[in-house]
Parts: structure tokens; C-alpha cells; sequence
């Protein structure tokens, strides 16, 4: 009788017109290879974001999806947006 937890990354996608990759990792608990239990976490990188901590397969969606325009417009966006101090 084994009892394991695993985690994989089983969702990425992006979204919105920056281009934000959201993630949801599944954590799984299985006994003799028969699943248990699974439940899930979600965080997102934003085109800000240091993604040296991510996966390969985020690190590729970074690459292709986070360029430097759209670097540019999200910075923008966020100088745009916050507001003043007085």
C-alpha cells in the first residue's frame, strides 16, 4: 500500500490583451496508482514577471507571448493607471 503525491503543471494558457500566462498545477494523491484525491493552484506571470523559476513549457510561452511590444504596452498601462501622489 503506496501512498504518493505528485504535482504537474496540467493547464497553461493565455489570456487578455497583455498576454498574462496563467498556470494551474494539479496536486495529486494516489494509493497503488489509483487516484484519490486532486486539487488545484493557479498563479500567472505577467509580462513583468521574472519567469526564471517556471517550467520549460512556461519559459516557451514567455518567450513567444511576452515580447517587447508587448512588454512596452503593459508597462504603459501600468504607468497609465496608478495613481498620482500628491
Amino acid at each position: 500500500m503506496a501512498i504518493t503525491k505528485r504535482t504537474e503543471e496540467d493547464k497553461i494558457e493565455v489570456v487578455g490583451e497583455f498576454k498574462t500566462i496563467q498556470v494551474r498545477t494539479a496536486t495529486v494523491i494516489e494509493e497503488d496508482g489509483v487516484e484519490l484525491s486532486r486539487s488545484f493552484s493557479r498563479h500567472t506571470v505577467a509580462p513583468d514577471s521574472d519567469s526564471s523559476g517556471e517550467s520549460a513549457d512556461v519559459k516557451a510561452m514567455v518567450a513567444q507571448f511576452h515580447t517587447d511590444t508587448v512588454k512596452a504596452a503593459y508597462t504603459k498601462h501600468q504607468e497609465d493607471n496608478t495613481p498620482a501622489s500628491e
